[in-house]
């Protein structure tokens, strides 16, 4: 988690791919692209998903593979005179209008009126779901409204505001008594927890935050060896599918995967991953368009000058090559870590380590967002270090020995702070809350709750929520 830092930095460029189809009869056969999937061409022949897979025999709409033929029916769908060119009939309801708002996304606005992104898309003849811009006026189903804040969806609790910030922990015990109430005296409203795909407890997990009155974010890791792999990527989003299914508010799509320890060794590459970013993101919002998609939060690091490309990209790098293979398409909010810090996150300069970004709470943000206009962040993991109560820190920790357990309180209140208000950053973890494992990697040193059971940081935590 912890990296050195060298810098090297290049470009990375990704082929755009071209599109064909074919007249054939009545209809059209349109031939699969990399990075296609159902919903995509859905929208650019003005078909449903499902009468695609009828038209082709396809009983799972993540199976389609690039240079597949598909059979495009004919006929498309039906344009009512209130709608928007390209739109689809509301069946038995009405049209109305609604104005994008700074921070909208289509997936939001689709849960206020009660549908669904892909429908949306359609109705407005809207061909990539991710560029819809403020100011903008959609077609929705039902009557007009004027933009306000969110309007809860029934079964579940509701998500993030259209524009806002929530705090939230990653804990490793159950989400109740000493770890619920220092929760809850921090103001934090979500939970995160770090699972495999297949692991079963996923739903467990999701029922407990949700009866212990918490949002959820899932962090889904999976088998390294396979994830390249195009079926075992299938696999994985339909998991995370299950996840949304079972009332997921938030799922990170993997992690780390900038550095070997999370990604095969000599396969680091952000076009790989985005091909799994847009099964999962497709799979997800089918099954519960509420459910956050998160992009996997990358290392923090520049170290790929000492280890090499085939160990590690650093991150910039590999943030630039995620928004050009087109993440920003698969993913409501980008995924962000901030773990190595030893001055107060209002700094933007004066680690006795050096300059490098990496370092600093603000440059770190503008590392990841930099590519990703428009979009905001969601801090899936930040944390500061202190070994007080605790034996010498670890070999590779030891630049954290002097950062005490006032300093931690105090930072991470500053950082809450500013993430509140900055208007870029919708989520914030605090990493971690319960750990008690103090070994080679210290995780207990980062936890919030100290040696005794006292939380110093949460009242600090709790004046930084507006």
């Amino acid at each position: 988690m912890r990296r050195i830092v060298l810098v090297l930095i290049f470009a990375c460029l990704v082929a755009i791919p071209t599109f064909g189809t074919h007249a054939q009869g009545t209809g059209t056969t349109y031939t699969v692209q990399p990075g296609d999937n159902l919903y995509r061409i859905s929208l650019k022949f003005g078909v449903t998903v499902p009468a695609l897979q009828q038209a082709n025999g396809i009983a799972n709409a993540s199976l389609i593979y690039a240079g597949q033929v598909l059979q495009i029916p004919a006929g498309g769908v039906v344009v009512p005179p209130t709608a928007a060119p390209g739109a689809t009939a509301i069946p038995g309801g009405t049209v109305g209008t609604y104005v994008v708002q700074p921070g909208d996304t289509l997936a939001r606005i689709a849960a206020r009126f009660g549908t669904n992104y892909i429908y949306l898309a359609q109705l407005n003849g809207i061909a990539n779901p991710s560029l819809i811009f403020a100011g903008q006026v959609l077609n929705v189903p039902g009557g007009t409204i004027n933009p306000g804040g969110p309007t809860p969806t029934p079964g579940g609790p509701a998500t993030l505001p259209l524009a806002g910030f929530e705090l939230g922990g990653q804990t490793v015990g159950d989400v109740s008594g000493g770890t619920q109430s220092t929760m809850q005296s921090a103001k934090m409203k979500w939970v995160k927890r770090q699972i495999s795909a297949g692991d079963g407890n996923g739903p467990n997990w999701i029922n407990q935050a949700h009866s212990a009155g918490f949002k959820i974010l899932l962090s889904v890791i999976g088998d390294k060896n396979a994830v390249t792999d195009g079926g075992y990527q299938t696999s994985y989003a339909n998991y995370v599918a299950g996840l949304a299914r079972s009332g997921a508010d938030a799922l990170e799509i993997w992690n780390e995967m900038n550095i070997d320890r999370e990604w095969p060794t000599g396969q680091i590459n952000p076009a790989i991953y985005v091909n799994l970013l847009a099964k999962s993101f497709s799979a997800i919002k089918g099954a519960n368009g509420n459910t956050i998609v998160i992009s996997g939060a990358l290392a923090p690091t520049g170290a790929e000058g000492a280890f090499g490309l085939s160990r590690v990209w650093n991150d910039d790098r590999y943030y630039n090559g995620l928004a050009a293979a087109g993440a920003a398409r698969y993913a409501d909010c980008i995924g962000v870590h901030y773990n190595e810090g030893i001055i107060s996150p209002t700094q933007s300069t004066g680690d006795p380590r050096g300059s490098y970004p990496t370092r600093y709470f603000g440059a770190m943000l503008n590392r990841a967002l930099a590519p990703f206009p428009g979009k905001v962040a969601c801090y899936t993991e930040l944390g500061y270090l202190s070994r007080e109560g605790y034996p010498p820190l670890p070999s590779g920790f030891e630049w954290a020995a002097n950062t005490t357990v006032a300093q931690q309180a105090q930072w991470l209140g500053e950082a809450t702070r500013i993430a509140a208000s900055s208007g870029r950053i919708r989520l914030l973890i605090v990493f971690n809350v319960d750990a008690t494992n103090y070994g080679a990697d210290p995780q207990a040193g980062y936890a919030i709750i100290r040696p005794g059971g006292g939380c110093p940081a949460c009242a600090q935590l709790a004046a930084a929520i507006p």
